[in-house]
């Protein structure tokens, strides 16, 4: 349905410096697809959602949307927007029409519609997002969850054959997400082709079919919901998915502030709620600073812990190094004072983990 080749976006500020956000997207969507978009803040989910349709044209690339190019030159954009909806999280409903007339716009204007037949639909979209009672009001007096719910039925006025969904439930109360989740579960069950770009993460692995991880302006990763939740390919994605926080120290020498790292640990523990780790941490830094690896330098040394799974870690990483540094005894002896210990090779030399 939408096939998107090395898609760029760069912003150009007033000092003239250059931002990439998007850098390369590459991508098929296939027709009844349910897409969720997730990622760090700043990586380019709502900008690649507004380079779809045009709302920030793409610096290059291309985007063939039903057989055609909508970037080539000369393509009626207008024909595109009909086919493609858009909610956006801030509502962008007009305050100065009711709720019913809102719906009823684009279609009366756009696809010359006639006023009582888009009158029935839009009254049967309004019932069907649960807001039929609230038609002849104005958007003023309702509430942020009902203006959400009013901006889907508007989308879905013009029959698009995609629809995106620019974090559209950012801007709500938390009480009211759920009603705007449940109608997008409902276009979901009915085929409707979607593209989402969502931090709640439950709702993107209970409805989509696809999942997008984007990061520094690329899909870094593209699977299905199992895959991208339970067995993330790239480091980056898993430390996104299992909410995992980390503070990272490099040891140069001798002249390293070890008081201060100390100082780190027990803030961090003290931050994620894991003050019970704390001595473990210390004991487990000590003996592998000051006995495994004190031969080591430089050494990265990094605590991790995920909120998701409960799981706090400490690795040890010396670049180039090609063989474990722990001896059996060695090894004997940190087993007993964490729950794993691991050793594995990686790109940039060897790495010891303990599992705390």
């Amino acid at each position: 349905m939408i096939q998107i080749k090395h898609l760029s976006k760069q912003f150009t500020g007033p000092d003239g410096k250059v931002l990439r956000v998007l850098k390369d997207i590459n991508a098929d969507i296939h027709r009844g697809e349910v897409i969720s978009i997730i990622g760090p803040s700043g990586t380019g989910k709502s900008t690649f959602l507004r380079a779809l349709n045009l709302l920030d044209p793409p610096t290059g690339g291309e985007i063939i949307f039903d057989g055609e190019n909508i970037l080539a030159r000369g393509y009626p954009v207008h024909k595109m927007r009909q086919k493609m909806g858009m909610v956006f999280q801030s509502f962008n409903l007009f305050p100065h029409k009711t709720v019913l007339e809102n719906v009823m716009m684009a279609p009366c204007q756009l696809l010359h519609a006639d006023p009582e037949k888009a009158r029935e639909e839009g009254l049967a979209l309004l019932r069907k997002v649960g807001l039929a009672e609230k038609a002849d009001v104005y958007p003023a007096s309702l509430s942020g969850g009902q203006k959400q719910r009013v901006a889907i039925a508007r989308a879905l006025a013009m029959k698009p054959e995609v629809i995106l969904f620019d974090e559209p439930t950012s801007a709500l109360d938390p009480t009211m997400v759920g009603e705007v989740l449940s109608v997008i579960r409902q276009l979901a069950s009915e085929g409707l082709t979607m593209l989402i770009v969502t931090h709640e993460m439950k709702f993107a692995h209970d409805v989509s079919t696809r999942i997008f991880f984007m990061y520094d302006g690329y899909i870094h990763e593209d699977g299905t919901p199992q895959q991208i939740f339970e067995a993330p390919v790239h480091s980056a994605t898993k430390a996104f998915v299992q909410r995992i926080r980390k503070k990272v120290f490099e040891i140069g020498g001798p002249d390293f502030d070890f008081l201060g790292m100390h100082s780190a640990i027990n803030a961090f523990c003290y931050k994620y709620s894991i003050s019970e780790k704390q001595e473990t941490a210390q004991l487990l830094v000590d003996k592998m600073l000051d006995d495994v690896m004190a031969a080591h330098r430089p050494i990265t040394v990094r605590i991790t812990h995920s909120e998701q799974s409960g799981v706090t870690a400490l690795d040890f990483m010396v670049e180039k190094m090609t063989a474990t540094p722990l001896t059996d005894e060695q090894r004997n002896e940190l087993a007993k004072l964490c729950q794993q210990v691991v050793e594995e090779p990686t790109k940039r030399g060897f790495r010891v983990k303990l599992v705390i």
